[in-house]
């Protein structure tokens, strides 16, 4: 008998079945003249057989499920008429070596802290399951059931989100590549990730408390890391990278951040220019009159070598002063991270607007809007505070002017009375009640002469 059945078994088979017949094979389309079945059952094995001609000589190959067979046709048709090279091998990469393509071409150029990301989600979630499956493979159901996967493991909505994020970014390269035509993430629903509970605002008598936690013992560079922190609201990568020429009068230049000891753009790669507010004023013009760092070109906050900080290096003040500092004060603050949330609170609280607030923190308006709901919703119908007065106002009720004085950082008079509003709004363009360009200019002075 022969492999395929005979002609007149087919026949009749397919009589029986009340179909027209197809030809010589069982195929699964009708035959026109002149045209050859190139999808059939071999009822032999149970197996769909796909033949095709190539170079003068005749090839097969068989599929367990029939649309897969008939996608492989589909291929080698369209190979075909568009008049490439068809290749029965493409996309039998696995996820594992095409990852490592991608990597090499497009990954390696990113960020540490992003490619570390990449790393960790590939290592832990994807590559188990998936990294040894031909990428051809990989069909939106197969992904699909990848992603259902997770989720009954327990493995919180973001690191699914991330995961199909770095699927699609590899099958987004795969199709550029040429190895599949098509991204099948993009017809998968990743969940979104739903922020648990609304964010809280440090208020400036919380961070003043740690703030005199550090004063004390003479930490002024950790005290004022800690308030360029919580208000002017930059990132930590992004404080840790300013310089002094970045200190304006009346603003602070955010053009770069930090990761891992290496100089990067920003998270957003936007620059911005951020409300200098006077107490902060204040505490950066003391410090650069201590700091042995400060000309222009110097850091704000550099290493003990005056360079910029490492990874070791910020952890290291995180865990041995910034959290020992919380602790001591008695006050809850997650991260170092967190302090910007005060920034922006004291924003919403002076009554700026949705957009300013955002260009302010280096943020999406969606973003401020979804993070802050609750804080515009508090402060509508309070009265407006400026938010340099709300910063003294606490920094009078913890006597921390009385502390700079006896710490010899400024005499108690330099910076007892604040300025009028005019005077602020005319001399400092800040509208910040505390501090004038005098007090400013003479600030950066102390400390010269000894």
């Amino acid at each position: 008998m022969a492999r395929f059945g005979s002609s007149r078994q087919c026949f009749e088979d397919r009589a029986k079945a009340g179909a027209p017949a197809v030809g010589r094979f069982c195929g699964t389309a009708p035959r026109d003249r002149g045209s050859r079945v190139s999808v059939a059952l071999d009822k032999r094995t149970g197996k769909y057989v796909v033949r095709w001609r190539a170079n003068g000589r005749h090839y097969s190959r068989s599929f367990t499920v029939k649309a897969d067979a008939e996608r492989f046709d589909r291929e080698q048709k369209r190979a075909k008429e568009l008049g490439t090279l068809f290749n029965p091998r493409r996309g039998c990469e696995t996820l594992a070596e095409v990852i490592e393509l991608w990597w090499t071409s497009h990954v390696a150029r990113l960020q540490p802290n992003t490619r570390d990301g990449y790393r960790l989600t590939w290592t832990r979630h994807i590559r188990p399951q998936l990294g040894d499956v031909p990428i051809r493979d990989l069909t939106p159901g197969r992904v699909d059931s990848f992603r259902e996967g997770l989720a009954k493991a327990g493995v919180g909505e973001a690191t699914i989100a991330k995961s199909l994020a770095v699927l699609s970014g590899v099958f987004r390269f795969a199709v550029l590549r040429g190895i599949i035509d098509a991204n099948p993430v993009r017809e998968v629903k990743a969940p979104r990730p739903r922020r648990a509970r609304f964010v809280a605002a440090a208020t400036p008598l919380t961070i003043e408390r740690v703030r005199v936690t550090l004063l004390t013992p003479g930490r002024l560079r950790d005290a004022v890391l800690v308030s360029t922190l919580g208000y002017a609201g930059v990132r930590p990568g992004e404080a840790l990278a300013l310089r002094w020429a970045d200190v304006h009068r009346a603003s602070l230049v955010v053009e770069r951040a930090v990761a891992k000891g290496e100089i990067k753009a920003t998270k957003n790669e936007r620059l911005r220019a951020v409300r200098l507010l006077g107490p902060l004023a204040v505490d950066l013009a003391l410090w650069r009159s201590a700091s042995n760092y400060a000309s222009d070109d110097d850091y704000v906050f550099p290493n003990r070598q005056g360079r910029v900080w490492g990874e070791y290096d910020w952890d290291n003040w995180r865990d041995r002063a910034f959290r020992p500092a919380v602790e001591a004060a008695g006050v809850v603050i997650g991260r170092p991270y967190d302090l910007r949330h005060s920034f922006v609170s004291l924003l919403i609280h002076e009554g700026r607007s949705l957009a300013d607030v955002a260009v302010q923190a280096g943020d999406a308006v969606a973003t401020i809007a979804s993070t802050y709901t609750h804080v515009f919703v508090e402060a509508e119908g309070l009265p407006r505070e400026p938010a340099g007065g709300v910063i003294e106002a606490a920094r009078d009720a913890l006597g921390v002017r009385q502390l700079y004085a006896d710490l010899g950082f400024v005499a108690i008079g330099d910076a007892a009375e604040p300025a009028s509003d005019l005077e602020a709004d005319a001399r400092t363009r800040t509208g910040d009640p505390f501090i004038t360009s005098e007090v400013l200019y003479q600030l950066s002075y102390v400390g010269e002469d000894d």
